[in-house]
């Protein structure tokens, strides 16, 4: 009885060591070996929102977070100011047409004068003037174009189709040329960065296809390796006032793996399925393995022949009495 239990015992011990090195190997195949990081983003193409011409804001017709498409209008900037600048454009234009045609006839008519009435230099002055009068035109029409793309541009529209957001634009505010009032996020632009340590690169492949699950617990998103990055920053060197390298004096001994940028397009998403730029996920490769370790060449085991061993033996000998000769 005291055999079997002792047996039983053993049999019992076996077994639960078993099972720990068992699960010791799969995690440590999991977490070690296996291409996945939890440090996954998702991002987009954000496009901050700024007027082109400076004035006082009139109307706003949207509210943030709001869905928009390209082409709507997003504000509006002191429309009637344009609309009188470009009214003085055009009078401007008018006027400088009328006296393109007057200078134009006052040198015709010099030019059929005889010159005992009319000096060369009466019609080169005539001429200059037509060529000034011609010049002056073509600002004046230049003025207007530029007054009806300003008019034009007193309406802010979305650049793309997508969310409004960071609205910080509201009716009376005054518009300065490139200072951003709102941000629009490209709908169509998401995608995922996956910061991978640099010792799982070698299981990172271009289009490998790749799993990812927001932190959310959502439903399962899917796509494929776009491209990896080239270079990340050196946090240990800098330059110095002399442009010189100003590298660390101090070495940290616990070193860690660094993290390089992987960006990874999304085939598709689930039906109502809503993504947020800035929100975390888990990324895993599918199917990404370790590489095996390269196997070394097998030494031959078969013993040379008798002849050779021999043949080598004599070349030592004689080319050991050829260095000893005077």
């Amino acid at each position: 009885m005291n055999a079997a239990s002792k047996l039983f015992r053993l049999l019992i011990t076996v077994l639960l060591l078993g099972a720990a090195l068992w699960v010791g190997r799969n995690a440590w195949d999991h977490y070690m070996e296996s291409a996945w990081t939890r440090d996954g983003r998702v991002k987009a193409d954000v496009i901050t929102i700024s007027a082109d011409i400076a004035g006082t804001v009139t109307s706003v017709a949207v509210h943030d977070n709001q869905l928009v498409r390209k082409g709507e209008p997003l504000f509006t900037v002191d429309t009637a100011r344009y609309v009188t600048a470009l009214a003085q454009a055009e009078a401007l234009l008018a006027s400088q047409k009328v006296e393109q045609g007057r200078r134009a006839k006052e040198a015709g008519r010099r030019a059929g004068l005889d010159d005992s009435i009319v000096s060369a230099e009466s019609r080169e002055t005539a001429e200059f003037a037509v060529g000034t009068a011609s010049a002056q035109y073509k600002a004046a029409l230049a003025a207007v174009d530029m007054a009806k793309l300003n008019l034009e541009r007193t309406v802010v529209r979305a650049p793309v189709s997508g969310y409004v957001t960071n609205l910080n634009v509201y009716a009376g505010d005054f518009a300065a040329v490139g200072v951003a009032k709102l941000a629009v996020i490209d709908r169509d632009s998401y995608y995922v960065v996956g910061y991978f340590e640099e010792t799982k690169l070698p299981l990172l492949k271009l289009n490998a296809p790749v799993e990812m699950r927001l932190l959310s617990g959502e439903a399962l998103l899917r796509g494929h390796i776009e491209s990896i990055a080239h270079g990340i920053t050196d946090r240990d060197a800098s330059t110095g006032r002399e442009l010189l390298a100003d590298v660390n004096p101090t070495f940290n001994w616990v070193r860690l793996a660094q993290r390089v940028p992987v960006r990874i397009h999304i085939d598709g998403l689930p039906p109502g399925q809503e993504l947020v730029a800035g929100t975390t996920c888990t990324i895993s490769i599918v199917n990404a393995l370790a590489p095996a370790p390269a196997a070394r060449p097998a030494a031959s085991s078969a013993p040379a022949p008798a002849s050779a061993s021999v043949s080598t033996s004599a070349s030592t000998l004689a080319s050991a009495s050829a260095s000893h000769r005077p």
